[in-house]
């Protein structure tokens, strides 16, 4: 079988041909045959595309494989005992067995084995059957913990948006509206200073403050019904299934609300927020002096920020591929896949994020890249996403699971992000 490692390894002799490739292309180069080596350097990097969509569902299977693997070790019996590990020697049983248990036992308490009852009751609230609701009446058992990680880490996969590498998150534990004063103060400069003159006095060079708010916008994934024979049978671990349905859900609306919220009665998006920096001469495409004009539309200052990054859809980035300056040079860069250094765009970093317009443009006057201090937005996350489990007459004899979550967005400074706009048809 086919490991990471050794497909690593083939996108990388791919990548080291494609820029073989692209040197190959000089001013000399008649129009015919750069023609044709473009169309083989194309072939290259879909071959390439495709290794990273294989390599990432090798990465998935090799997790669920490695699931599947401490599973089997849990339910194994030890030394020739016959009892599930945790019921021998006086062990405790893992939440992930106290918690199948508790369902096989239909939230009956009394039915389970006392080890798995303490270990319910050691970490979760009492049982109730209701529906659950924010007034803490009722509720049931949350799904195992192993669930939390992953299911961030499959949020984190669906974009950019909810990575703090990108953005700056605020964690939260309440979900009261956080106010953030601003100011802009790069328009004003000192002036001369006359020898025994009296200092102007007039308001003229007063500092202008702002506040921008940072709400708590809810979002749920609806229930997700488990079949009672699903949790008794299944020889996969369901909390890695359910993890990653789950955290795909909350993945797709976390990075496209903070990408494109409209701010109004909603999250506001980094695209809605930014400013103006360049409008293109063609609707449906991009050339490469338009992007210089966009980089350099950002102010300088913000340009020295270690979150500086481009950002736009993958569709986007084909079409840049194939941009160069006017001395022949490309102005991507693949970076080098063995090192893990990312590719770069004029030098600077850049993030795919498919919440965006893309190029070709599917609509006039769409914002298809932006530009700046990505640092610069502010993502509001309220404590950590919530997975909730409920087993009652609706779910009967399985379980209903659901993931919801809370959060917000703004941009501090508008002048910190400028995006570029397709022209209006």
């Amino acid at each position: 079988m086919t490991n990471v490692k050794t497909l690593l390894q083939e996108q990388a002799r791919i990548a080291t041909n494609a820029r073989a490739k692209f040197d190959e292309i000089t001013k000399a180069t008649d129009e015919a045959r750069a023609a044709e080596i473009e169309r083989e350097f194309d072939a290259m990097m879909a071959d390439h595309d495709k290794l990273g969509e294989k390599i990432e569902r090798a990465r998935r299977l090799e997790q669920a494989e490695a699931a599947l693997r401490n599973a089997r070790d849990n339910r194994a019996p030890r030394g020739g005992d016959v009892e599930a590990p945790g019921q021998d020697n006086g062990d405790a049983p893992s939440y992930r067995h106290a918690f199948h248990e508790y369902l096989r036992a239909e939230g009956n308490l009394g039915l389970m084995a006392p080890e798995a009852r303490a270990v319910l009751r050691a970490g979760y609230q009492t049982i109730e059957t209701r529906a659950q609701t924010t007034s803490n009446s009722a509720g049931g058992y949350t799904v195992p913990t192993e669930l939390l990680p992953i299911l961030v880490r499959s949020m984190a996969a669906w974009g950019p948006m909810y990575d703090e590498n990108v953005a700056t998150v605020i964690t939260t534990a309440g979900g009261g509206t956080i106010t953030m004063p601003t100011v802009n103060d790069t328009s004003v400069a000192a002036v001369a200073h006359t020898e025994g003159a009296t200092l102007t006095d007039d308001g003229g060079a007063d500092a202008t403050f702002g506040q921008k708010t940072l709400g708590a916008y809810a979002f749920n994934t609806e229930w997700l019904r488990v079949s009672r024979e699903l949790a008794d049978d299944s020889i996969f671990a369901m909390e890695q299934v359910l993890g990653d349905l789950l955290g795909e859900r909350l993945g797709r609306i976390a990075n496209s609300k903070l990408t494109t919220g409209s701010g109004s009665s909603d999250v506001l998006g980094i695209v809605t927020g930014s400013t103006l920096g360049k409008t293109t001469a063609g609707t449906t495409a991009i050339t490469a002096d338009e992007i210089i004009d966009l980089l350099h539309s950002v102010d300088p200052a913000y340009r020295m920020s270690p979150k500086t990054a481009f950002m736009f859809n993958d569709s986007t980035l084909a079409a840049i591929r194939k941009l160069k300056d006017g001395d022949g040079n490309y102005l991507w860069q693949m970076g080098n896949v063995q090192q893990g250094t990312p590719g770069t765009l004029l030098g600077y970093r850049y993030y795919i994020n498919q919440a965006m317009a893309s190029i070709p443009a599917s609509a006039s006057a769409s914002r298809v890249m932006i530009f700046g201090d990505l640092g610069k937005f502010y993502v509001r996350k309220v404590g950590a996403p919530l997975i909730g489990a409920l087993q009652d007459k609706d779910f009967w004899p399985g379980f209903g699971v659901a993931g919801y979550i809370r959060f917000d967005g703004e941009l501090a400074d508008t002048a910190a992000v400028k995006h570029l706009i397709t022209a209006a048809s």
